[in-house]
């Protein structure tokens, strides 16, 4: 394991990088591109976004509709949305100077790294930090901005899932009380026979549109990162 970190380090030092030959060089930056999906489940809001927008779906009851093709490209946007302040930060500090000529690919991957730091910190409880510093046996952390990225991603991860998850619940209740008023009422009225989700159904589709709930679940989810 040490000699794999020596060795990152070692790669991560500009000379080295320079010093390989292009079709290595070719090779590592394909691979830094097959990681783009896995950065933007980890280390985005992307998570989030679309597990609240997969509860909607599951309270409405409406199965696959929205498709998923549809929640996974709306979740998409909205993480572009919700991170272009980080976006707009990592094409400042290091993507501009980087096609400026006056920072090498590693060095522009070290300056990006700080703002995207900074946003998992704001969205990461300090008691999953705690953990994973815990489990990793790392001691030498004395302020949050010291946390290595092997301890912040997934403590951002699964503080990105706690979050997800209650607001999740709360999405669900309306939905529920829904369930249970329909079935109450079916049973009032001695239609015992008939399933509480042929009718709560519609019921729920149509109260979610009257509501406007795309936009209250929209606006929810973009106000949860400020």
């Amino acid at each position: 394991m040490n000699e794999f970190l020596d060795w990152g380090g070692q790669l991560s030092d500009p000379k080295t990088f320079q010093g390989m030959s292009q079709p290595v060089q070719i090779a590592l930056m394909m691979g830094a591109i097959a990681l783009l999906p896995t950065i933007l489940v980890t280390m985005t809001c992307f998570t989030r976004v679309i597990i609240v927008l997969s509860f909607v779906r599951q309270g409405l009851a409406t199965q696959q509709t929205p498709p998923n093709s549809v929640l996974i490209g709306l979740s998409i946007f909205l993480t572009l949305f919700i991170m272009k302040p980080v976006v707009d930060d990592i094409g400042a500090n290091a993507l501009a100077p980087y096609r400026a000529g006056k920072l090498t690919g590693p060095e522009a991957v070290k300056a990006a790294v700080p703002p995207l730091k900074d946003f998992m910190l704001r969205q990461t409880r300090k008691q999953d930090i705690a953990l994973f510093l815990h489990l990793s046996g790392d001691q030498s952390v004395a302020e949050p901005k010291d946390t290595p990225l092997n301890v912040l991603v997934p403590a951002f991860v699964i503080s990105e899932l706690k979050t997800a998850f209650i607001m999740g619940f709360c999405i669900f209740l309306p939905f529920l009380l829904v369930d249970l008023v329909v079935s109450n009422l079916l049973v009032s009225m001695g239609m015992v026979m008939m399933p509480p989700a042929l009718i709560s159904g519609p019921v729920k589709v149509l109260l979610f549109v009257l509501a406007d709930g795309w936009h209250l679940v929209t606006l929810a989810i973009a106000t949860s990162f400020k």
